[in-house]
């Protein structure tokens, strides 16, 4: 069982930039591939990035593809979402999840892909 905690949402000024965090409560990311959602109000919960398990493949939803940058530190055992030049669609509750993999080099976008699932944090961006 893996339980992840992600940290960084809160309010930010559209244009700004923010930084989502995402580590395991316990045990390491290795052999885990991630990736971030997110889940706006009314809606359902949609792909943002995906990193590989040795950080080598990465993925985007068209919408934050040159804002947003998905990266993993195997030292903190810890996983980033860089949000760059914010606007108010990209509010919503952040997810992170993960799932073991056997190939190193492969992402995965969907939500049935993923194994498990962080609490969700808040991203609100005001214009």
């Amino acid at each position: 069982q893996v339980q992840l905690v992600e940290s960084g949402g809160g309010l930010v000024q559209a244009g700004g930039s923010h930084r989502l965090s995402c580590g395991p409560s316990a045990r390491t990311f290795d052999r885990y591939a991630l990736g971030w959602f997110r889940q706006a109000p009314g809606k359902e919960r949609d792909f943002v990035a995906a990193i590989s398990s040795d950080g080598s493949t990465t993925f985007y939803l068209d919408h934050v593809k040159g804002r947003f940058t998905i990266s993993r530190d195997s030292g903190k055992n810890t996983v980033y979402l860089q949000m760059n030049s914010l606007k108010p669609e990209d509010t919503a509750v952040y997810y992170c999840a993960t799932r073991q993999v056997v190939v190193s080099s492969i992402y995965y976008t969907r939500p049935s892909d993923y194994n498990y699932w962080g609490q969700g944090t808040r991203v609100t961006v005001s214009s």
